[in-house]
């Protein structure tokens, strides 16, 4: 059974730090191209960052450059997103997803909010 399972969400205050994990079964996670989102209440959903499927490459989006951190431990078929320096903005719900060419697999979403 293909899933991906997302953790390490919660509340967080401004300037903090959390981490997500997304942990991934039922597919061959190394040849995935692995991917955060976010979607934020009332908005849509955004590409945060992605990585290469041996990591030697990532992107992330401008509004989080510098403060965020994707990697992924293929050993694991774990991709995580290292998140610091939170700002109220960032509240959302992550998702993690993998691509392998038309195949494109999302994760249930865990919650990130901060505040004070």
């Amino acid at each position: 059974q293909v899933q991906l399972v997302e953790s390490g969400g919660g509340l967080v205050q401004p300037g903090g730090s959390l981490r997500l994990s997304c942990a991934a079964s039922g597919i061959t996670f190394r040849r995935y191209v692995m991917s955060w989102y976010r979607q934020a209440p009332g908005k849509e959903r955004e590409l945060v960052a992605d990585i290469s499927s041996l990591g030697g490459s990532t992107r992330y989006a401008d509004s989080v450059k510098g403060r965020f951190t994707i990697s992924r431990d293929n050993s694991k078929n774990t991709v995580y997103l290292q998140m610091n320096s939170l700002k109220p903005e960032d509240t959302a719900v992550y998702y993690c997803q993998g691509s392998y060419y038309n195949n494109h697999v999302w994760g249930q979403g865990t919650q990130v909010t901060v505040s004070s």
